[in-house]
């Protein structure tokens, strides 16, 4: 997923960029020399603090839950498999943040060479597609394993959804390659250094209208779609099952679609309209660049809080999952409480954790 934040030019300020295109298709331009935009490393500094908040959560959560999973023989989970390689996919984007955070000190110059601009890029990219990814295949399976799929075998379902994960790390890969392969680090006449992507000359606007249509239609529009529509169908199913006891868990099938809204849809609405001011469908003008500016860098820091929120979400929240946690930390590790011995003896399976659960209700 293209991140202008990451690559974002100085508001209005173009008129020192040697731009690598003589083609009659090439995006015009303003030549116009726009005042420097004020509070602007009040912005990026508060931003900074930000970004270092959601590593150290993000690090932490994220590192819970995948070592609480490879750890647990079960954890009481449909979804342990998206569950996973969505913690994995938040743990590597948080990991990148760090490297980021050094670029927006600078007012997004890019000090770290051209071969650390493409892994990072990559790196992140990959990761953020995929934890999207993830969340929408979850949508979906929980929806299919009530309704269609209730009497497969645990094998099968299994076998399915670990095939499910390999493509979608492949469908990250392959949507963040074509970006990845044309970024640059551009130094300029004032020696700033910037880590951008530079398109074939001959087409420049065509790769740039279809990589952030890319992001926007395959990183928010179908994912969302596709997110709203079964967990609409999954409550739809749980308010028809008659379970009175079933009816709470609605309200956490709407969070998780009010979460992903909140922190995806300001990025792309602003996204879109950055695209429309490229294209001089809205008329240019310096305040204009200075809001853009401001706005992307706070949508794309709102839309990473989600690495710290589905932990809590998609983890933290469910009884099961609290259990498993409870065995790693207090229970596996109390040898003197003489604990380990009876969780050893107690290899409980998915029918003994409903039923615990149903005793802590």
């Amino acid at each position: 997923m293209d991140f202008h934040l990451f690559d974002y030019a100085e508001p209005g300020n173009y008129s020192h960029l040697n731009w690598p295109c003589n083609s009659s298709d090439c995006i015009p331009i303003d030549m116009v020399q726009c005042p420097a935009m004020p509070n602007k490393s009040v912005l990026l500094y508060t931003l900074s603090f930000v970004y270092i908040f959601i590593f150290v959560i993000g690090m932490i959560a994220n590192s819970v839950v995948v070592w609480v999973n490879i750890q647990a023989k079960t954890t009481g989970y449909d979804t342990h498999c998206y569950i996973l390689n969505l913690a994995i996919a938040d743990l590597w984007v948080v990991i990148t943040i760090p490297v980021w955070v050094v670029s927006i000190v600078q007012h997004d110059q890019w000090p770290m060479g051209e071969l650390t601009c493409k892994i990072t890029h990559l790196i992140f990219s990959i990761n953020l597609f995929g934890s999207i990814f993830f969340l929408t295949c979850m949508s979906v399976d929980r929806y299919l394993s009530i309704t269609y799929f209730s009497s497969t075998s645990s094998c099968r379902k299994k076998m399915v959804r670990r095939i499910v994960c390999v493509l979608v790390w492949l469908l990250a890969f392959c949507m963040s390659l074509p970006d990845t392969y044309y970024l640059k680090t551009i130094t300029y006449a004032s020696n700033e250094t910037y880590c951008r992507p530079f398109y074939p000359e001959h087409s420049i606007k065509e790769w740039l209208i279809g990589m952030e249509l890319v992001s926007v239609i395959l990183g928010f529009v179908v994912p969302f779609s596709i997110i709203a529509v079964f967990y609409f169908l999954l409550a739809r199913a749980i308010s028809a099952s008659g379970d009175q006891e079933k009816h709470s868990s609605r309200k956490m099938v709407f969070s998780y679609v009010v979460v992903f809204l909140v922190c995806w849809l300001p990025y792309h609405v602003v996204l879109l309209l950055d695209i429309a001011s490229v294209l001089h469908y809205v008329p240019f003008s310096c305040q204009l660049e200075d809001a853009l500016f401001t706005a992307l860098h706070v949508t794309q820091c709102l839309s990473l809080v989600h690495c710290c929120v589905n932990p809590v979400l998609y983890s933290f929240i469910n009884r099961n999952y609290r259990y498993e946690l409870m065995k790693a930390f207090i229970f596996k590790y109390s040898a003197k409480t003489g604990l380990t011995k009876l969780i050893d003896a107690s290899r409980v399976s998915e029918t003994e954790y409903s039923a615990l659960e149903q005793n802590t209700k």
